[in-house]
C-alpha cells in the first residue's frame, strides 16, 4: 500500500473515531478522542511527506499547525477547529498546486478550512450549528474518499519530488 492510499485509510479512521468521540460521552468517548489524535498524528506526518515535493516549507508549517492543534485541545481545553481549519486552509494550497491531486480537491479542502475557521467565534458557530461541519465533511471527507479508491498520480509526484 502507497502513503497516499494509507494517509486515506489514517484519515478515514479519524473519521470514525473522532465521530465516535462526538458522540460517546465518558470513558468510550474520551478513548475515542485520544484514539483519534494519535491517527491524525500519522495523517498530519503522511500528508507532509505527500506534500513536500510541492513545498517543504509550507508543507513543514502544515504539519506543525496540525501538530500544534493536536497538542493544545486537549491540554489547554480549548477548541481546535479553529487551528484545523488553518491546516486544512494549507493542504488545500497544496493540494490545488500538487498536480498529483484534482484541483477540486484542494478547493473544497480550503473550504472546510473556511468552515472551521468559523468556531473561532462561539456565538457564529452555534448560529452556523450543525451547517459550519459540512464543509470539512465534505472537503476532508472527498480528500479521504480519493485517496482511498485513486491515491496520487504517482508519475506526476515523482516529477515533482525530483524537481523539488
Amino acid at each position: 500500500m502507497n502513503k497516499a492510499r494509507l494517509a486515506g485509510v489514517f484519515y478515514l479512521l479519524v473519521f470514525v473515531t473522532g465521530g465516535l468521540a462526538l458522540v460517546e460521552r465518558g470513558g468510550v468517548g474520551s478513548a475515542a478522542g485520544l484514539i483519534a489524535g494519535l491517527l491524525y498524528i500519522a495523517v498530519t506526518l503522511l500528508f507532509y511527506d505527500l506534500f513536500k515535493p510541492v513545498s517543504r516549507g509550507l508543507s513543514l508549517l502544515a504539519a506543525a499547525v496540525s501538530l500544534a492543534g493536536i497538542a493544545v485541545g486537549p491540554v489547554l481545553k480549548v477548541n481546535p477547529l479553529p487551528i484545523f481549519g488553518i491546516y486544512c486552509l494549507l493542504v488545500g494550497y497544496l493540494a490545488y498546486r500538487s498536480t498529483f491531486l484534482p484541483r477540486t480537491l484542494g478547493v473544497l479542502m480550503a473550504i472546510a478550512g473556511l468552515g472551521w475557521l468559523t468556531f473561532l467565534s462561539p456565538p457564529l458557530a452555534n448560529s452556523l450549528s450543525p451547517y459550519n461541519f459540512a464543509p470539512g465533511l465534505v472537503g476532508e471527507g472527498a480528500l479521504t474518499v480519493w485517496l482511498l479508491v485513486f491515491g496520487v498520480d504517482v508519475p506526476r509526484r515523482k516529477g515533482r519530488a525530483n524537481a523539488a
